[in-house]
Protein backbone atom coordinates (compact mmCIF):
# COMPACT_ATOMS: atom_id res chain seq x y z
CA UNK A 1 0.00 0.00 0.00
CA UNK A 2 2.87 2.34 0.84
CA UNK A 3 4.28 1.85 -2.69
CA UNK A 4 0.94 2.81 -4.25
CA UNK A 5 0.69 6.00 -2.16
CA UNK A 6 4.28 6.94 -3.07
CA UNK A 7 3.51 6.30 -6.74
CA UNK A 8 0.43 8.57 -6.58
CA UNK A 9 2.34 11.37 -4.84
CA UNK A 10 5.27 11.18 -7.26
CA UNK A 11 2.88 11.26 -10.22
CA UNK A 12 1.05 14.24 -8.74
CA UNK A 13 4.28 16.18 -8.18
CA UNK A 14 5.45 15.53 -11.77
CA UNK A 15 2.07 16.56 -13.16
CA UNK A 16 1.84 19.77 -11.10
CA UNK A 17 5.42 20.80 -11.94
CA UNK A 18 4.62 20.45 -15.62
CA UNK A 19 1.26 22.24 -15.32
CA UNK A 20 2.54 25.21 -13.31
CA UNK A 21 5.92 25.80 -14.94
CA UNK A 22 5.42 24.62 -18.54
CA UNK A 23 1.77 24.30 -19.61
CA UNK A 24 0.24 27.28 -17.80
CA UNK A 25 2.56 30.10 -19.00
CA UNK A 26 2.60 28.87 -22.60
CA UNK A 27 -1.15 28.30 -22.89
CA UNK A 28 -2.09 31.63 -21.26
CA UNK A 29 0.10 33.61 -23.68
CA UNK A 30 -0.90 31.60 -26.77
CA UNK A 31 -4.65 31.75 -26.02
CA UNK A 32 -4.48 35.47 -25.28
CA UNK A 33 -2.79 36.16 -28.64
CA UNK A 34 -5.21 33.90 -30.54
CA UNK A 35 -8.20 35.59 -28.89
CA UNK A 36 -6.87 39.00 -29.94
CA UNK A 37 -6.25 37.86 -33.53
CA UNK A 38 -9.73 36.31 -33.67
CA UNK A 39 -11.44 39.43 -32.33
CA UNK A 40 -9.64 41.64 -34.85
CA UNK A 41 -10.72 39.40 -37.72
CA UNK A 42 -7.18 38.27 -38.58
CA UNK A 43 -7.98 34.55 -38.32
CA UNK A 44 -11.08 34.95 -40.48
CA UNK A 45 -9.10 36.91 -43.08
CA UNK A 46 -6.37 34.23 -43.19
CA UNK A 47 -8.97 31.46 -43.46
CA UNK A 48 -10.77 33.13 -46.35
CA UNK A 49 -7.56 33.84 -48.25
CA UNK A 50 -6.22 30.29 -47.84
CA UNK A 51 -9.49 28.56 -48.67
CA UNK A 52 -8.74 28.21 -52.44
CA UNK A 53 -5.44 26.49 -51.59
CA UNK A 54 -7.03 23.69 -49.55
CA UNK A 55 -10.23 23.24 -51.58
CA UNK A 56 -8.54 20.68 -53.93
CA UNK A 57 -7.86 18.52 -50.84
CA UNK A 58 -11.56 18.47 -49.94
CA UNK A 59 -11.25 20.91 -47.02
CA UNK A 60 -13.93 23.66 -46.85
CA UNK A 61 -13.37 27.23 -45.72
CA UNK A 62 -14.27 26.51 -42.11
CA UNK A 63 -11.72 23.68 -42.18
CA UNK A 64 -8.96 26.30 -42.37
CA UNK A 65 -10.13 27.73 -39.06
CA UNK A 66 -10.13 24.23 -37.51
CA UNK A 67 -6.53 23.80 -38.71
CA UNK A 68 -5.48 27.12 -37.16
CA UNK A 69 -7.20 26.21 -33.90
CA UNK A 70 -5.36 22.92 -33.44
CA UNK A 71 -1.99 24.31 -34.61
CA UNK A 72 -2.11 27.40 -32.38
CA UNK A 73 -4.64 26.75 -29.58
CA UNK A 74 -5.36 23.18 -28.44
CA UNK A 75 -6.39 19.74 -29.70
CA UNK A 76 -9.98 20.23 -28.51
CA UNK A 77 -10.38 23.76 -29.93
CA UNK A 78 -11.62 22.52 -33.37
CA UNK A 79 -14.65 20.90 -31.73
CA UNK A 80 -16.52 24.22 -31.96
CA UNK A 81 -15.75 24.55 -35.69
CA UNK A 82 -16.71 20.93 -36.38
CA UNK A 83 -19.99 21.55 -34.53
CA UNK A 84 -20.72 24.51 -36.84
CA UNK A 85 -19.98 22.34 -39.90
CA UNK A 86 -22.23 19.63 -38.47
CA UNK A 87 -25.13 22.11 -38.38
CA UNK A 88 -24.59 24.34 -41.42
CA UNK A 89 -25.14 21.80 -44.21
CA UNK A 90 -21.47 21.18 -45.04
CA UNK A 91 -21.23 17.82 -46.84
CA UNK A 92 -20.21 14.91 -44.66
CA UNK A 93 -17.48 14.15 -47.19
CA UNK A 94 -15.94 17.59 -46.54
CA UNK A 95 -16.43 17.15 -42.78
CA UNK A 96 -14.57 13.82 -43.01
CA UNK A 97 -11.64 15.53 -44.77
CA UNK A 98 -11.57 18.23 -42.10
CA UNK A 99 -11.69 15.71 -39.25
CA UNK A 100 -8.87 13.71 -40.88
CA UNK A 101 -6.63 16.76 -41.13
CA UNK A 102 -7.39 17.75 -37.52
CA UNK A 103 -6.51 14.24 -36.29
CA UNK A 104 -3.20 14.40 -38.18
CA UNK A 105 -1.95 17.89 -37.27
CA UNK A 106 0.24 18.55 -34.24
CA UNK A 107 -1.65 20.13 -31.34
CA UNK A 108 -0.45 23.44 -29.88
CA UNK A 109 -0.99 22.38 -26.26
CA UNK A 110 1.82 19.82 -26.72
CA UNK A 111 4.04 21.47 -29.36
CA UNK A 112 4.74 24.80 -27.68
CA UNK A 113 5.44 23.48 -24.15
CA UNK A 114 7.76 20.81 -25.62
CA UNK A 115 9.71 23.45 -27.53
CA UNK A 116 11.47 24.17 -24.24
CA UNK A 117 13.04 20.69 -24.31
CA UNK A 118 14.20 20.85 -27.92
CA UNK A 119 11.21 20.09 -30.16
CA UNK A 120 11.79 21.69 -33.57
CA UNK A 121 8.60 23.75 -33.96
CA UNK A 122 9.06 24.96 -37.60
CA UNK A 123 9.76 21.43 -38.84
CA UNK A 124 6.84 19.86 -37.00
CA UNK A 125 4.51 22.56 -38.34
CA UNK A 126 5.62 21.92 -41.94
CA UNK A 127 5.39 18.11 -41.65
CA UNK A 128 1.99 18.50 -39.96
CA UNK A 129 0.64 20.46 -42.90
CA UNK A 130 2.07 18.01 -45.44
CA UNK A 131 0.72 14.96 -43.59
CA UNK A 132 -2.58 16.69 -42.84
CA UNK A 133 -3.28 17.64 -46.44
CA UNK A 134 -2.41 14.11 -47.58
CA UNK A 135 -4.77 12.74 -44.90
CA UNK A 136 -7.56 15.08 -46.06
CA UNK A 137 -7.09 14.15 -49.74
CA UNK A 138 -6.95 10.41 -48.95
CA UNK A 139 -10.18 10.74 -46.96
CA UNK A 140 -12.02 12.92 -49.48
CA UNK A 141 -11.08 11.02 -52.64
CA UNK A 142 -10.67 7.48 -51.30
CA UNK A 143 -12.18 6.63 -47.92
CA UNK A 144 -15.22 8.96 -48.12
CA UNK A 145 -15.99 8.78 -51.84
CA UNK A 146 -19.46 7.30 -51.27
CA UNK A 147 -21.89 9.64 -53.14
CA UNK A 148 -24.25 9.59 -50.17
CA UNK A 149 -21.65 11.56 -48.19
CA UNK A 150 -22.09 14.54 -50.54
CA UNK A 151 -25.37 15.30 -48.78
CA UNK A 152 -26.35 18.99 -48.46
CA UNK A 153 -23.03 20.02 -49.94
CA UNK A 154 -22.32 23.70 -49.39
CA UNK A 155 -18.49 23.64 -49.24
CA UNK A 156 -18.40 26.79 -47.17
CA UNK A 157 -15.91 29.27 -48.59
CA UNK A 158 -15.95 31.81 -45.81
CA UNK A 159 -15.63 31.80 -42.09
CA UNK A 160 -18.84 32.52 -40.27
CA UNK A 161 -18.25 35.70 -38.30
CA UNK A 162 -18.54 35.60 -34.53
CA UNK A 163 -20.19 38.38 -32.58
CA UNK A 164 -17.96 40.08 -30.04
CA UNK A 165 -19.12 42.60 -27.52
CA UNK A 166 -17.09 45.77 -27.45
CA UNK A 167 -13.94 45.08 -25.44
CA UNK A 168 -10.58 46.76 -25.33
CA UNK A 169 -7.32 44.93 -26.02
CA UNK A 170 -6.59 44.30 -22.33
CA UNK A 171 -10.01 42.70 -21.78
CA UNK A 172 -9.60 40.51 -24.88
CA UNK A 173 -6.13 39.36 -23.77
CA UNK A 174 -7.47 38.68 -20.29
CA UNK A 175 -10.34 36.58 -21.67
CA UNK A 176 -7.90 34.55 -23.75
CA UNK A 177 -5.59 34.07 -20.78
CA UNK A 178 -8.48 32.88 -18.62
CA UNK A 179 -9.49 30.41 -21.32
CA UNK A 180 -5.92 29.11 -21.31
CA UNK A 181 -6.07 28.67 -17.54
CA UNK A 182 -9.35 26.72 -17.85
CA UNK A 183 -7.86 24.38 -20.46
CA UNK A 184 -4.79 23.73 -18.30
CA UNK A 185 -6.81 23.19 -15.11
CA UNK A 186 -9.12 20.78 -16.95
CA UNK A 187 -6.08 18.72 -18.00
CA UNK A 188 -4.78 18.19 -14.44
CA UNK A 189 -6.97 15.19 -13.38
CA UNK A 190 -6.36 13.31 -16.64
CA UNK A 191 -2.64 14.08 -16.51
CA UNK A 192 -2.25 12.82 -12.94
CA UNK A 193 -4.28 9.67 -13.66
CA UNK A 194 -2.33 8.99 -16.84
CA UNK A 195 1.04 9.43 -15.12
CA UNK A 196 -0.14 7.16 -12.30
CA UNK A 197 -1.08 4.53 -14.87
CA UNK A 198 2.27 4.81 -16.65
CA UNK A 199 4.19 4.65 -13.35
CA UNK A 200 2.12 1.60 -12.42
CA UNK A 201 3.15 -0.05 -15.70
CA UNK A 202 6.75 0.72 -14.80
CA UNK A 203 6.39 -0.69 -11.29
CA UNK A 204 4.79 -3.93 -12.49
CA UNK A 205 7.40 -4.48 -15.22
CA UNK A 206 4.91 -4.10 -18.07
CA UNK A 207 7.01 -1.36 -19.67
CA UNK A 208 10.04 -3.64 -19.74
CA UNK A 209 7.96 -6.28 -21.52
CA UNK A 210 6.70 -3.77 -24.09
CA UNK A 211 10.24 -2.44 -24.51
CA UNK A 212 11.56 -5.92 -25.19
CA UNK A 213 8.84 -6.47 -27.79
CA UNK A 214 9.20 -3.10 -29.53
CA UNK A 215 12.96 -2.50 -29.22
CA UNK A 216 13.92 -4.65 -32.26
CA UNK A 217 11.38 -2.78 -34.40
CA UNK A 218 12.62 0.63 -33.21
CA UNK A 219 16.23 -0.43 -33.73
CA UNK A 220 15.47 -0.81 -37.44
CA UNK A 221 14.99 2.97 -37.64
CA UNK A 222 17.79 3.76 -35.17
CA UNK A 223 15.58 4.69 -32.20
CA UNK A 224 16.68 3.92 -28.60
CA UNK A 225 14.64 1.84 -26.16
CA UNK A 226 13.80 4.97 -24.15
CA UNK A 227 11.40 6.07 -26.91
CA UNK A 228 9.10 3.11 -26.22
CA UNK A 229 7.59 4.74 -23.12
CA UNK A 230 6.45 7.98 -24.85
CA UNK A 231 5.03 5.98 -27.77
CA UNK A 232 3.11 3.59 -25.53
CA UNK A 233 1.94 6.43 -23.26
CA UNK A 234 0.66 8.44 -26.23
CA UNK A 235 -1.68 5.77 -27.51
CA UNK A 236 -2.74 4.54 -24.06
CA UNK A 237 -3.11 7.80 -22.15
CA UNK A 238 -3.08 10.62 -24.74
CA UNK A 239 -0.89 13.53 -25.78
CA UNK A 240 -0.80 15.40 -22.47
CA UNK A 241 0.40 12.33 -20.57
CA UNK A 242 2.94 11.60 -23.33
CA UNK A 243 4.26 15.14 -22.95
CA UNK A 244 4.68 14.71 -19.19
CA UNK A 245 6.52 11.41 -19.59
CA UNK A 246 8.75 12.70 -22.40
CA UNK A 247 9.76 15.90 -20.61
CA UNK A 248 10.59 13.79 -17.55
CA UNK A 249 12.76 11.42 -19.61
CA UNK A 250 14.63 14.31 -21.27
CA UNK A 251 15.22 16.02 -17.92
CA UNK A 252 16.61 12.73 -16.58
CA UNK A 253 18.92 12.40 -19.59
CA UNK A 254 17.28 9.15 -20.73
CA UNK A 255 16.17 10.75 -24.01
CA UNK A 256 17.67 13.46 -26.20
CA UNK A 257 16.04 16.26 -28.19
CA UNK A 258 17.03 14.43 -31.36
CA UNK A 259 15.19 11.29 -30.19
CA UNK A 260 12.12 13.43 -29.52
CA UNK A 261 12.22 15.03 -32.97
CA UNK A 262 12.64 11.64 -34.66
CA UNK A 263 9.49 10.20 -33.09
CA UNK A 264 7.50 13.49 -33.05
CA UNK A 265 5.71 12.76 -36.32
CA UNK A 266 4.31 9.53 -34.91
CA UNK A 267 3.22 10.78 -31.48
CA UNK A 268 2.37 14.51 -31.58
CA UNK A 269 -1.21 14.64 -32.85
CA UNK A 270 -4.68 14.14 -31.29
CA UNK A 271 -5.15 10.67 -32.84
CA UNK A 272 -5.68 8.59 -29.71
CA UNK A 273 -8.73 7.17 -27.95
CA UNK A 274 -9.50 10.33 -25.96
CA UNK A 275 -8.80 12.69 -28.88
CA UNK A 276 -11.03 10.84 -31.34
CA UNK A 277 -13.85 10.60 -28.77
CA UNK A 278 -13.73 14.34 -27.98
CA UNK A 279 -13.69 15.42 -31.64
CA UNK A 280 -16.49 13.00 -32.58
CA UNK A 281 -18.65 14.61 -29.90
CA UNK A 282 -19.04 17.66 -32.17
CA UNK A 283 -22.21 16.19 -33.69
CA UNK A 284 -24.00 13.19 -35.18
CA UNK A 285 -22.93 13.93 -38.75
CA UNK A 286 -19.32 14.25 -37.60
CA UNK A 287 -19.41 10.91 -35.77
CA UNK A 288 -21.01 9.24 -38.78
CA UNK A 289 -17.88 9.82 -40.90
CA UNK A 290 -15.34 9.03 -38.17
CA UNK A 291 -14.21 5.74 -39.74
CA UNK A 292 -13.24 7.38 -43.05
CA UNK A 293 -11.45 10.22 -41.21
CA UNK A 294 -9.53 7.77 -39.01
CA UNK A 295 -8.31 5.82 -42.05
CA UNK A 296 -7.18 9.05 -43.69
CA UNK A 297 -5.44 10.18 -40.50
CA UNK A 298 -3.48 6.91 -40.34
CA UNK A 299 -2.13 7.62 -43.82
CA UNK A 300 -1.20 11.20 -42.89
CA UNK A 301 0.50 10.24 -39.62
CA UNK A 302 2.58 7.57 -41.34
CA UNK A 303 3.74 10.21 -43.85
CA UNK A 304 4.60 12.60 -41.01
CA UNK A 305 6.48 9.91 -39.11
CA UNK A 306 8.59 8.93 -42.13
CA UNK A 307 9.39 12.59 -42.85
CA UNK A 308 10.71 13.08 -39.29
CA UNK A 309 12.86 9.98 -39.52
CA UNK A 310 14.33 11.24 -42.80
CA UNK A 311 14.89 14.80 -41.55
CA UNK A 312 16.39 13.91 -38.17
Amino acid sequence: MEQIITLILDSGRTAMDMVLYVLLPVMVVMLALMKLLESKGVLGWISNRLSPLVKPFGVPGLGIFAMLQILFVSFNAPVATLAIMDRDGTARRAIAATLAIVLTLSQANVVFPMAVVGLDVPVIMITSLIGGLIAAAATYYLFARDPSLDDDYSHTEHLAPELHEKKNVIQILSDGGQEGVRIVLASIPLLILALCFVNLLKMTGSIELLTALLAPVLALVDLPESTVLPIVTKFIAGGTAMMGVTIDLINQGAMTATDLNRIAGFIIHPFDVAGVAILMAAGKRVSSIARAAVLGAIVGILVRGVLHLLIF
